[in-house]
């Protein structure tokens, strides 16, 4: 994927992603840290989460939001994002800060983010470290949204975060973009940016990838996908494990696959409608506590 596109595709991920996790956040706490950090220069992704700030003034009134953004390569960045910086409402303040990602940890300190949500977006061109994330897990009120080149999975994995989903992002040419992971503890959360994914995937004419799976074909996002690879693979997970609920099944579809949840319900009615597994009850929706099992 060029660079261009790539800048494009992590943007508009990040700007859903923050839609969604910003207003969330204010509602349990009356503070909340957005740490913004990668390696180059991305003034327009700095000025786009700002903006998202910006959008959200009701909510941020009467709480305190504090944005920190470290970049190495951009000595102007003061100056590119002061337009937008005079939007936002009083409660917010900004903090840029030169320097690589690597800096995010004393960043986060510093900017008194414990104990409060924190949503971290980095993009690093390589591989990316467990020591680097455990600042963003930020205990357990932490979210982080990685763009990295390798070793996504075990890195957010090894920081603490005990719902892992990654995807590699696919041009139409074959072009790949390295691996885009999440890392969370909210199931809430794990849906949305998966969500998030698949609608800027269907935007931007971008298919995914299993990163863990990369034989697999890459999976065209726009309209209804053919469900039948999923089934495969929850079937194949119920064989493994015995019998699981709905949400297990669910989260399984993304933390360990390119799908969506909604996905996995469709695949496992047809999985029901083939006799390959039985539910626990006998009719109406499948609901998150019911239990499937492997009939073969």
């Amino acid at each position: 994927m060029s660079t261009d596109r790539t800048t494009d595709f992590l943007r508009e991920l990040l700007v859903r992603q923050l839609t969604t996790w910003l207003p969330a956040a204010l509602h349990r706490s009356r503070r909340a840290t957005i740490a913004l950090a990668w390696t180059g220069d991305d003034a327009g992704g700095a000025e786009a989460a700002l903006r998202v700030v910006a959008g959200h003034a009701d909510q941020v009134r009467g709480r305190r939001v504090t944005v920190l953004v470290l970049a190495d390569g951009a000595a102007d960045l003061p100056t590119r994002l002061g337009p937008v910086e005079a939007e936002l409402p009083a409660e917010v303040t900004v903090h840029l800060l030169p320097g690589v990602p690597d800096r995010l940890p004393v960043a986060v300190k510093a900017a008194g983010a414990a104990g409060s949500p924190l949503f971290c977006f980095v993009d690093l061109p390589g591989a990316v470290t467990p020591k680097l994330l455990t600042a963003a897990s930020n205990g357990r009120t932490g979210e982080v949204l990685l763009h990295a080149g390798s070793g996504a999975r075990e890195a957010l994995v090894a920081a603490g975060f005990p719902l892992v989903a990654e995807v590699t992002p696919v041009l139409r040419d074959g072009a790949a973009a390295g691996v885009v992971a999440f890392g969370s503890r909210s199931d809430r959360s794990l849906e949305a940016v998966r969500e998030a994914l698949w609608a800027v995937g269907a935007d931007l004419d971008v298919r995914l990838e299993d990163p863990a799976d990369p034989a697999g074909a890459p999976v065209d996002v726009t309209g209804d996908p053919d469900p039948e690879p999923l089934a495969r693979e929850l079937l194949a997970e119920l064989r493994r494990s015995g019998p699981r609920p709905v949400t297990d099944l669910r989260r399984h579809a993304l933390t360990a696959t390119v799908y969506r949840a909604s996905d996995a319900i469709r695949a496992l009615d047809g999985l029901l409608d083939a006799g390959d597994v039985r539910r626990e009850r006998e009719a109406g929706r499948l609901a998150g506590d019911e239990m499937i099992t492997a009939t073969r």
